[in-house]
């Protein structure tokens, strides 16, 4: 069975309701492994009690815990995140938090080269620490995906061009999308932007998540689009992650690109009808909605 290790943050949401267990990495992982596909997460945490409940959580979904370090220097991430708005989360990101100083090592190194996937975002790549620890382990890695996740203040375009020159797949929304291009003074269309993001990173694929309006896929010199699912929406958080996790597992299971992304659209979408952002999620529960929703 293929394995994919995500790379990066690892925090609490905290929102009116309470906090919540969060990340990207994180979700996409957790994502990942209900939807049957063997991942190992590589992060960090403070030697604290919410560093603590993030491990206890991880391993009540039934992932491992081997490779989240301890750190004893800086407290376990979090993320004030306000939900006034259900489709358009805002966030504060503290910092420097445990997950900024994610230590190399030669055994990560051998995870990563080992792995079919290796899953990474430009937030983990803030600081110092966790972006030259990612930057050795990306030369390992087989297939390397870019979640982009550009959150302001905490990226720059040096980084984020790093990265894009250093991946096979990338992810990004239409916002990003648009930043991105506009730094090379190119449309933000997408029929002509992904197509170009493509040949000037040498890149497999992109893909752009439209929120409610779907995805985009730019593969193998074909464009193949997937229309929203109408839902009621409790809240957004960690629909890009489940979408992600979902696009990954049917890539590596050989699914026709068209198939990949209508799933990885409903299984966003199912995530969105819960709220936070790892719900728990089936195989099954996905197909049965797909049933439902998208005939």
């Amino acid at each position: 069975m293929k394995k994919v290790v995500c790379f990066g943050e690892v925090l609490w949401d905290v929102l009116p309701t309470g906090k919540q267990p969060g990340g990207a990495p994180f979700n996409v992982a957790i994502h990942l492994h209900q939807l049957g596909q063997p991942v190992e997460l590589i992060s960090r945490v403070g030697r604290d009690d919410l560093g603590q409940e993030l491990l206890d959580f991880l391993q009540a979904r039934g992932l491992s815990t081997a490779t989240v370090q301890r750190g004893e220097t800086h407290l376990t991430g979090v993320v004030k995140a306000n939900v006034g708005d259900r489709n358009e989360v805002v966030y504060k990101i503290v910092q420097p938090v445990a997950w900024d100083y994610i230590m190399y090592s030669d055994e990560l190194a051998q995870l990563v080269a080992n792995a079919d996937m290796f899953v990474f975002g430009s937030l983990a790549a803030r600081q110092e620490g966790s972006r030259d620890t990612l930057y050795r382990l990306l030369p390992h890695a087989r297939f390397r995906v870019f979640d982009v996740n550009m959150r302001a203040p905490h990226y720059t375009r040096e980084v984020v061009d790093h990265l894009l020159a250093h991946a096979d797949l990338v992810k990004v929304n239409e916002h990003e999308l648009a930043e991105i291009m506009g730094w090379y003074n190119q449309s933000a269309a997408e029929e002509t932007a992904l197509p170009w993001l493509a040949e000037r990173f040498s890149l497999q694929a992109v893909c752009v998540t439209l929120g409610a309006e779907g995805a985009i896929l730019w593969k193998d010199g074909q464009l193949y689009r997937s229309p929203g699912i109408p839902v009621e929406v409790q809240d957004t958080i960690g629909s890009g992650d489940a979408f992600l996790a979902a696009l990954l597992t049917g890539w590596l299971a050989g699914q026709d690109p068209q198939e990949c992304l209508r799933r990885a659209c409903v299984t966003g979408a199912l995530v969105a009808t819960h709220q936070g952002a790892t719900p728990v999620l089936t195989p099954a529960a996905v197909d049965e909605f797909m049933r439902e929703r998208a005939g």
